[in-house]
């Protein structure tokens, strides 16, 4: 019997922390879509640009 009531509660408590509430999803969108928004501002920076646009220019002549 003791060993079904230890089951029982271990069960009950993985279930409580089982997966995230909703404010936690809505937290966690909200840092990911501000995390995108600062990589889309730093990657369309014009020192960023010339940057790629370095490497992949000298990608293609290597490939000549």
């Amino acid at each position: 019997m003791r060993r079904i009531a230890r089951a029982l509660r271990r069960c009950r408590g993985r279930a409580r922390d089982a997966g995230m509430s909703t404010a936690e999803y809505a937290v966690g969108t909200i840092a990911a879509t501000a995390f995108a928004g600062l990589l889309y501002k730093i990657v369309t920076s014009s020192e960023v640009q010339k940057a790629l646009l370095g490497i992949i220019q000298r990608a293609l002549q290597l490939a000549q």
